[in-house]
């Protein structure tokens, strides 16, 4: 069996990924639950300077993901 080369490398960038930045959303949303137990905890005095690292650094590494994703920048 041999494959037909076209030259074609796949559909357009624009056709790859029809939701328009649903990814974007999600990964969001993935980080909604740990500001609002955050927030909680900062209301309460549970939390300090240690917990607010956390969170930003959490918050930092699923940006650093999103970058590396392949796909383009459309993260």
């Amino acid at each position: 069996m041999t494959l037909k080369q076209t030259g074609d490398a796949g559909p357009p960038a624009d056709r790859e990924h029809p939701d328009g930045g649903g990814h974007r959303w999600m990964m969001v949303a993935c980080c909604i639950p740990m500001l609002a137990i955050f927030g909680v905890l900062i209301a309460t005095g549970v939390a300090g300077a240690g917990a607010f690292t956390f969170v930003v650094v959490c918050i930092a590494l699923m940006g650093m993901m999103m970058l590396a994703m392949p796909g383009g920048r459309r993260h």
